[in-house]
């Protein structure tokens, strides 16, 4: 191997480095949340319905922008909105470690997941075209997809030991590691040649804003109960469509909306992840009621997370050795499963061998089902519409986090720890019924 290769070389892994360890902040970004949001509750007098805003503002900012983040990539280039989306996340963490009151911290959570949802699928086509074609670029894109399976178990255990020194300190560490971050990428990420205008912007952009303030005006419906919000959410939603509809190059391409397997596959997903969300934030507000520690609470947790961890290498070989339809509808009932085993009688007394159970079995749900319900939703389809494809599957993901959570804190605030705990198995049985569907109607035909 020459000295040019080697260095060629060299540069494309520092350049997978950072890109790696990116994904690795942008997974832990929710988990980390998760163990820290008692503690934020408490530190800052907010109710639940309130508090539940730092999970569920994060999953609407991710939801809103995934769809516009193809978009803004076309007319600025990958570099360009990868650096500015890791200036402004370590921007937006900073704040929401300085916050003195929740408003203020839940936009800095929006803010931040409109910036993961540049980041992250930006990250990975940077990647894409970075590594030749062949074992370097399956190299890269496996440890790239380590990292973020990873991120998951990270900001647990990470959460766990600082939110003990205090919360603030949860949602300040990703500031300084976004910004080495950001001046890493300044010397590694490659420029690109200039791009075109690319046509009309404004629909896109009015399109998106709409998409995001329904559902943030949704949540808020859920979470408080207040019809008003629902209807003006409604009238937001008819905005979106309305510019979407207008727009000489929608957002989301009509073809697939007609796909039986993608819109299954959606659905499953966005009661599996809604439903692992909001089961995770019953559990860490019951568990900080009982007297556990933040640390305890994350170890408790680690068996529903980092299972999914460590087969992330071989997750695509189990959902084809099982078959993505059998995967997925065995993920989706081991979940519910896995909710109603947890114990309902009070968290005081629960030990951990008694939590193991539950979060065993939630754990191997996601083994079993996140990428198979991935492939399931994209498998059947040509590739010219896979791209678009996965930004409509992974915004039905992020909204499943945003409004599941919402009614189960609000459930949780009125009616207590049972009721919110068989809501999130009423969501998680939807979503295993949904995915049994695909066992009697299994389609490989293109739309």
């Amino acid at each position: 191997m020459s000295v040019v290769t080697g260095a060629r070389a060299g540069a494309r892994w520092a350049l997978v480095a950072v890109l790696a360890a990116n994904m690795l902040v942008d997974a832990l970004e929710v988990s980390a949340t998760l163990v820290a949001l008692p503690a934020v509750g408490s530190g800052l007098g907010a109710s639940v319905t309130r508090v539940q805003w730092i999970v569920t503002g994060f999953a609407a900012g991710f939801g809103g922008a995934l769809l516009l983040g193809g978009r803004l990539v076309e007319w600025f280039g990958r570099r360009r909105v990868f650096l500015a989306a890791l200036l402004v996340f370590a921007a937006a963490s900073l704040g929401g470690a300085l916050a003195d009151g929740v408003g203020v911290l839940v936009a800095t959570r929006v803010v931040k997941g409109f910036c993961v949802a540049l980041t992250a699928p930006t990250g990975l086509a940077i990647l894409v075209a970075a590594v030749p074609d062949g074992d370097a670029r399956r190299r890269a894109v496996s440890v790239y997809s380590l990292f973020g399976a990873a991120g998951f178990c990270s900001g647990l255990l990470l959460s766990g030991a600082l939110t003990g020194a205090g919360w603030r300190w949860t949602l300040a560490f990703p500031a300084p590691v976004a910004l080495a971050l950001f001046a890493l990428g300044l010397r590694v990420v490659p420029r690109e040649p200039a791009r075109p205008g690319g046509g009309p912007r404004w629909p896109a952009v009015a399109a998106a804003g709409a998409l995001t303030a329904a559902v943030l005006l949704l949540v808020d419906a859920l979470a408080r109960g207040r019809w008003g919000t629902a209807v003006a959410a409604g009238a937001a939603a008819l905005a979106g469509v309305r510019a979407e509809r207008s727009s000489p190059r929608p957002l989301v391409d009509t073809a697939l909306l007609r796909h039986a397997p993608l819109l299954r596959s959606a659905l499953g997903a966005a009661a599996l992840n809604g439903s692992y969300v909001s089961f995770l934030l019953v559990a860490a507000l019951d568990l900080w009621r009982g007297g556990w520690s933040s640390w305890e609470t994350a170890l408790a947790f680690l068996p529903a997370s980092a299972p999914l961890a460590l087969t992330a290498l071989h997750s695509g070989r189990i959902a084809a050795r099982l078959g993505p339809a059998r995967a997925v509808a065995a993920g989706a009932v081991a979940a519910p499963a896995g909710y109603a085993l947890y114990p309902r009688s009070g968290a005081g007394g629960v030990r951990y061998a008694e939590l193991l159970p539950s979060m065993s079995l939630v754990g191997l749900a996601f083994v079993l089902a996140f990428t198979a319900l991935h492939l399931q939703a994209t498998g059947s389809l040509p590739s010219g519409l896979h791209q678009a494809a996965g930004g409509l599957y992974q915004t039905c993901v992020q909204l499943g986090a945003a409004l599941t959570p919402a009614l189960t804190s609000a459930l949780y605030a009125t009616s207590g720890r049972n009721a919110a705990l068989w809501l999130v198995t009423a969501v998680g049985l939807a979503g295993a019924g949904v995915a049994l569907t695909g066992l009697a109607h299994p389609s490989t035909d293109p739309p």
